[in-house]
């Protein structure tokens, strides 16, 4: 069982927890609009997406999951870096600045890859195009109170909940939200357009039941702990798995376009017809894909699919937790979703921790 969310004595209440009733949340998102571009999950007729919304009444806070995740406005799949002319002796124009931005409804394991990406394009090679946008953006996040579906595995990767990389979060009591406010732009946003009030005794009571009561319909998927994943993925580069996935795979690049932790991209200058003017676009890119490792020469060393989805995992469960810190997997479950041949990280994960088990790698 995991530790409370809120351990929170009747003595020590924690000031930075209020309370905000669901028709108060409704007229505080709405006295947002006018001020900030807001972003939240809205219904589509194959599932959810975070998309601006216009009206209150748009947005969706119970939700499975989204499509693609809230990564999309940090690292849109298509970006102009800059346009360029020829003209008056050269002229580099920059994309316009990022409004200020709300996201609403971000679900922790999410909020998880953020941290990741934020890790990520913030060290090394500073990325101005993503830290711009995210400099601009506050993230109102939600405690996640039942498994999206039967491919969620947050439980087992850690990220089930979240105790920083919010400015606001959010635990549904029923007929109102708990908030737990995480930075001081949170606390100005609540203080500036909403009505909340400091949780009484008796809410913190409740809260804390809701947060225990949560745990148990998580069930655990993978069949060791998830600190061993970086040697399990160790021990496996010659795993026989990998060609039987390589079989399978479509090199379709689902998996990774769903995915809220990859961050391959590709850089490209489209010019038009007149060769003077074009721009720089920024697009997704996937390791996934045939000519991904294709470089000078025609050499691609990475030909084979089952190499590919061999280094897709290494990355999930080892390279990237090697160079940043962070798991590349929260356990969201979208690349299963999404996977025409059903290769999924559980069954992966699994049968890599049982080859070495039983010796069979």
């Amino acid at each position: 069982m995991a530790p409370l969310y809120y351990s929170i004595t009747t003595e020590e209440q924690n000031v930075s927890l209020t309370i905000l009733s669901k028709s108060a949340f409704q007229e505080f998102v709405a006295r947002l609009l006018p001020h900030y571009r807001v972003v939240g999950p809205v219904p589509h007729d194959i599932g959810y997406s975070f998309e601006e919304i216009q009206d209150v009444t748009e947005l969706r806070m119970e939700y499975p999951t989204t499509i693609l995740p809230p990564k999309k406005w940090f690292l849109p799949p298509k970006e102009t870096l800059f346009k360029f002319t020829r003209k008056n002796g050269g002229v580099i124009q920059d994309p316009p600045e990022t409004p200020p931005t709300v996201i609403l409804g971000v679900h922790t394991c999410d909020l998880h890859a953020i941290q990741l990406l934020d890790t990520v394009f913030s060290s090394g090679q500073y990325d101005v195009h993503y830290m711009g946008r995210r400099k601009k953006t506050l993230i109102i996040s939600i405690e996640c109170l039942s498994p999206c579906d039967e491919h969620s595995f947050c439980k087992d990767m850690g990220t089930l909940t979240a105790d920083e990389g919010y400015d606001l979060h959010l635990t549904d009591l029923g007929d109102s939200y708990a908030i737990d406010v995480g930075t001081q732009a949170g606390a100005d946003l609540l203080q500036n357009y909403s009505s909340s009030s400091v949780a009484t005794k008796e809410e913190i009571q409740k809260l804390n039941a809701v947060i225990n009561a949560k745990w148990p319909k998580f069930s655990y998927r993978l069949d060791f702990d998830v600190s061993e994943l970086s040697s399990i993925m160790e021990l496996s580069m010659k795993s026989p798995l990998w060609e039987e996935l390589g079989n399978r795979c479509l090199a379709c690049a689902s998996c990774t376009n769903v995915c809220p932790t990859c961050f391959c991209f590709d850089v490209k200058d489209e010019v038009e017809l007149d060769l003077v003017t074009g721009q720089r676009v920024r697009n997704w890119d996937s390791c996934q894909l045939d000519d991904f490792a294709t470089v000078a020469g025609g050499h691609n060393f990475r030909a084979s699919r089952a190499l590919r989805q061999r280094h897709r995992f290494m990355r999930k469960g080892k390279y990237i937790l090697d160079a940043h810190k962070h798991l590349g997997c929260v356990g969201c479950g979208r690349c299963a979703r999404a996977c025409l041949v059903n290769i999924t990280p559980v069954s992966t994960f699994n049968e890599l921790y049982r080859q070495q088990e039983t010796g069979s790698h």
